[in-house]
């Protein structure tokens, strides 16, 4: 299991290195600059505390050079070897950092993963039923994905499925566009005719 986990986080180093970063207008472009002044604010406070950590394998440098003078533009950043309780791994960050975690069992990962505030998206690649089985029974997330490469945990496909999350993220539990939100969107209108 080593040779595949280091396997995977060296593609992932790969792909932030290759990852063409700019105008999100153009086709080859993967990663738009960060939405606001704030969100590069807390990029900058975030990766400040991952090398506090010495926890970056990838990444973690706002781009500010020729075209990027003009937005806010930061590298997809990969960090490791995170204790469970860091605030890079316990709270929802909105900017491009992911933390990985190595896990001995699809067990350990459903625990670790549900031992959060948090319950917006989830998703796992696996080839087994059994598996795929445990963790849509076990997972406590209002959207969850199965073998999805396209964004694997995050973003809904519109007119697809209902999104929605679970505990803080989200508020009552029923995804917008499902069956329980739906009528909320129409107007009920009871009618007697008496003749």
């Amino acid at each position: 299991h080593q040779a595949v986990a280091d396997a995977f986080t060296e593609a992932l180093r790969d792909k932030i290195r290759s990852t063409d970063i700019g105008n999100p207008l153009q086709r080859a472009v993967f990663a738009g600059p960060l939405a606001t002044k704030g969100s590069i604010e807390d990029y900058l406070r975030y990766t400040q505390s991952a090398r506090d950590a010495s926890a970056i394998l990838e990444g973690g440098d706002v781009l500010r050079d020729g075209a990027f003078a003009a937005g806010y533009f930061a590298q997809p950043t990969l960090l490791s070897d995170l204790p469970d309780d860091h605030p890079l791994v316990r709270e929802e960050l909105f900017v491009p950092i992911l933390s990985l975690r190595r896990i001995q069992s699809l067990q350990e990962g459903l625990a670790l993963a549900n031992d959060s505030m948090f319950g917006l998206t989830a998703g796992i690649f696996s080839r087994k039923s059994e598996e795929v089985d445990t963790f849509l029974d076990g997972i406590e997330a209002g959207v969850v994905y199965v073998n999805r490469t396209a964004g694997a945990t995050t973003g809904a496909w519109p007119g697809v499925q209902p999104f929605g999350g679970w505990k803080a993220s989200g508020s009552s539990g029923k995804n917008i566009g499902g069956l329980y939100s739906l009528g909320c969107y129409g107007r009920e209108q009871s009618r007697t005719v008496v003749e």
